[in-house]
């Protein structure tokens, strides 16, 4: 029978308490942050000395924490179970931004309490000193250009401009069907989708303005197309609506251009053979692909993420799709 390795020797998950924290208890503080946890688990957990602080010093339960204290967290499913990933490759760097090129699949930020490596955690161990948080999301089936900034003040100045649609996005794609024209405009308002998908947005009379540039790039034949799309505003799910709602919708979408049951599906269960079936790939291929950034400092700069290996292979050699094992 092997011993189990020594505490300092296991993967952690680092939590900070935020100020709301401050004064409870520590099985109350995370019975509150992971909720789906039972209590029970949690104080097993901690006897188990699987939660310390940040020079691994054991902590008991009734240990009430501060703001700003920091706990190692090594609670199976809360912290990391697999090495962490690279670091997706950086297309920009300076004292202030960074721009990487991310890959598909993995989070921006993590989501829920089961753990998940995520772009803002490499990035902010990568560059511990600097602040980095995000300024704006991708899918996590999208791939490409993402912008971090280095600091709060930069922070702020990077998302005004895309909250001001002052940043120039093209995204490549690959779609299901090929539209009949070769260059759109497609300004049909969006909103929320009446439906059982509470995420899901639509094209709706009474939506918020939106307006996507669309160029074909190639037709295939079976088609296809892989088209160019020129975001003028920044609404959720903006490509994938309109281009659904022109009738080309994304290979490998589950949520526009498929019944809602694919999603539904997906949501509940996890993704299966069905869903990639469905919706004809393992993601849905859209590609952030250029962008134009405001600097802070003033000027501009301009990024172009690669055409991914996944994607070249479907539009080349369709007939890997829909599993491309």
């Amino acid at each position: 029978m092997h011993d189990r390795p020594p505490i300092s020797a296991l993967p952690w998950r680092t939590l900070e308490v935020p100020p709301e924290g401050a004064g409870l208890r520590l099985d109350t503080f995370l019975a509150r942050w992971f909720h789906d946890r039972s209590r029970s688990a949690l104080n097993r957990a901690i006897r188990e000395h699987l939660v310390t602080d940040d020079h691994d010093r054991v902590l008991r339960a009734s240990q009430v924490v501060r703001a700003g204290m920091s706990l190692r967290i090594r609670i199976a499913g809360i912290a990391p179970s697999t090495a962490a990933p690279p670091m997706p490759d950086v297309l920009y760097e300076d004292d202030l931004m960074v721009i990487v090129d991310k890959p598909a699949g993995l989070l921006v930020h993590p989501t829920g309490t089961e753990y998940a490596w995520a772009v803002i955690g490499l990035a902010r161990e990568r560059w511990p000193d600097d602040d980095v948080d995000l300024v704006h999301r991708l899918d996590r089936d999208t791939s490409g250009c993402l912008v971090l900034s280095k600091g709060v003040a930069t922070n702020r100045f990077l998302k005004a401009a895309f909250h001001d649609d002052k940043v120039s996005k093209t995204y490549e794609a690959i779609t299901r069907v090929a539209p009949q024209w070769d260059e759109a405009v497609l300004d049909a308002p969006i909103g929320p989708a009446d439906g059982p998908i509470r995420i899901q947005m639509a094209v709706r009379d009474d939506g918020l303005a939106a307006r996507t540039d669309v160029r074909v790039l190639e037709r295939d034949g079976l088609g296809r197309a892989r088209v160019a799309c020129v975001l003028r505003t920044g609404r959720t799910h903006q490509i994938r609506v309109h281009l659904a709602h022109a009738g080309a919708s994304l290979v490998g979408d589950r949520m526009y251009g498929v019944p809602p049951e694919v999603f539904l599906k997906a949501w509940e269960h996890g993704v299966d053979d069905s869903v990639i079936e469905a919706a004809g790939a393992p993601r849905q291929a859209l590609h952030a692909a250029r962008m134009r950034v405001p600097h802070p400092r003033g000027g501009e700069v301009s990024v172009e993420a690669p055409w991914p290996a996944d994607l070249d292979r479907w539009w080349r050699h369709p007939e890997v799709l829909p599993f491309d094992r």
